[in-house]
């Protein structure tokens, strides 16, 4: 019998890739090489194996192996301008310091995320659905293009970082699944951040913006959300957002099989066809995929067959419910229902990828840093570190040592960021409770989660100085530049030297105001 073209192309590909199902034992250990990351990537093999991509999403590296066009655009806060950000070079990481000098001294969101199959696939900043969103005219607010920062093969990229109220969407796309069509997803997301909000999703959602009914889309949500659906454990739980419920299996509510699954970054799977869909999932960094459910649509009304309207949205639900949160990396659709094969092919090009969290060095205040904060006011307190308490969201000093608890050390222990409000300043990152950062309200400062919103970014954002004690350095508030801050009574807060507040006293507002960056804690 003589084999069609697409066959024979299939084939060889496949064996370039090293995706046969009689080679998949084989498989990880043979992909995971600089030389094969580079010269393909997961559409590659996707294409290889029959189910092509029709999105291709990443602001982190080029998921085809010769592709040299944008990844993302960002906008700058200063004028309002957008620069495109491309690969370093073709099938390459991002070219990040193209952010980093285009931003410098401002701020930047991400105004585009392209879409590499060439579909046109592209997301935007998701307007106003049912559920309206905190920017003008109802619509989501845009990622901070700094919030993200990891590395990729030793390159520093940015991911999407999603707080609460952010959102993407494309309604009108090219490709897309529909009605009971089988389509295959993946996405990469930081499995340390996450929240129970509605929803986290990236994948296939109604054009309309709005619930229209059990079945109408079909998405990856990550989360530890209960109100619809859960799996084993506290979550995160990676489940399929079906509409009208979050299914971690064939039932609605709990099923046993859908593991906890909270790896730095979290490779996230769901399928979907005629009768039948699977969730699975790993270590985006090594290892191999675990199938979580495979079977037939839920035992619920309104999921068979199914009604996929084929937009994509990225941080969000359907009806634009955006109370989510989370951090993504890149993604991909594909038409058609991928084999396990074509998965296990796409997660070892995946882990070979070599994503890290890019925290690379200590004790020193540069962005990636982990450092803790140590007070310089004698005799009180120069044994005192600034730290986050765990009853309240309130930030104080205590003293530090050795002998400490470990999660005493952790309280006091911080990552550089590059400043949300503006990139030449800093902001601060809590090590054990990933995405809520240093802040002040009403001039005390407090460990809180990201609102998405400028005034949030201000509000967090630091200007090193040098010490005003003549001794190691001050942090300036960036909204309120006569404010440094300051511990007083044990409590810290943002302060000026004099005022009608009592901590804007004079006395000791030199020392209080000055402090050392020593090697952190934990």
């Amino acid at each position: 019998m003589i084999k069609p073209p697409w066959i024979r192309s299939v084939r060889r590909a496949l064996f370039a890739a090293g995706a046969t199902a009689a080679l998949a034992a084989g498989l990880l250990t043979a992909t995971a090489t600089t030389s094969q990351a580079a010269t393909q990537g997961p559409c590659d093999i996707y294409a290889a194996g029959g189910t092509p991509c029709v999105a291709a999403h990443s602001t982190t590296r080029a998921l085809y192996g010769t592709y040299n066009g944008p990844l993302y655009q960002v906008k700058r806060a200063s004028d309002d301008t957008t620069k495109d950000i491309g690969p370093l070079t073709a099938g390459g990481v991002a070219d990040a310091a193209q952010q980093d000098s285009f931003c410098a001294n401002t701020s930047c969101v991400i105004s585009v995320i392209y879409d590499q199959s060439g579909k046109g696939n592209k997301l935007t900043q998701a307007l106003k659905g049912h559920w309206p969103g905190p920017a003008e005219g109802g619509n989501d607010n845009l990622a901070n293009a700094f919030e993200a920062p990891i590395t990729v093969g030793g390159h520093k990229a940015y991911g999407v970082y999603v707080a609460p109220g952010t959102g993407y969407r494309n309604n009108n796309t090219n490709g897309i699944a529909t009605g009971d069509q089988p389509e295959g997803m993946y996405a990469i997301f930081d499995g340390t951040h996450y929240n129970a909000g509605c929803c986290f999703d990236y994948g296939n959602a109604e054009t309309t913006g709005n619930d229209d009914g059990n079945g109408t889309m079909e998405a990856i949500y990550f989360g530890n959300s209960t109100g619809w659906g859960s799996g084993s454990g506290p979550g995160p739980w990676i489940m399929a957002d079906l509409e009208n419920g979050l299914f971690s299996g064939v039932n609605r509510g709990f099923n046993a099989g859908d593991p906890t699954i909270n790896h730095r970054f979290v490779t996230a799977i769901v399928k979907g066809g005629p009768n039948r869909w699977a969730i699975r999932g790993g270590n985006a960094q090594s290892g191999g995929l675990s199938t979580f459910y495979d079977g037939v649509r839920p035992n619920a009304t309104g999921y068979d067959p199914m009604k996929k309207q084929g937009a994509i949205i990225l941080g969000i639900g359907g009806d634009n419910s955006n109370t989510g949160q989370g951090t993504f990396y890149e993604g991909v659709m594909t038409q058609g229902y991928p084999s396990a094969a074509t998965e296990d092919a796409v997660q070892a090009n995946i882990t070979a990828a070599g994503y890290n969290s890019g925290s690379t060095s200590t004790g020193s205040l540069t962005p990636g840093s982990r450092i803790s904060l140590k007070a310089t006011t004698s005799p009180c307190c120069t044994t005192h570190y600034l730290r986050h308490n765990d009853t309240d969201t309130k930030v104080v000093i205590s003293g530090i040592t050795s002998s400490s608890p470990a999660t005493d050390k952790a309280d006091a222990t911080w990552i550089v960021r590059a400043g949300l409000a503006n990139t030449s300043c800093l902001s601060f990152e809590s090590v054990d409770k990933p995405g809520q950062f240093l802040r002040h309200a009403n001039y005390q400062l407090h460990l809180n989660t990201d609102s998405g919103g400028s005034s949030f970014a201000k509000d967090a954002t630091f200007c090193p100085t040098a010490g005003n004690s003549g001794v190691g350095t001050s942090f300036q508030s960036v909204n309120f530049p006569t404010k440094y801050i300051r511990h007083y009574n044990y409590t810290a807060y943002v302060a000026s030297n004099g005022g009608t507040k009592a901590w804007d006293n004079t006395r000791a507002w030199a020392q209080d105001t000055s402090w050392l960056t020593a090697a952190p804690w934990s």
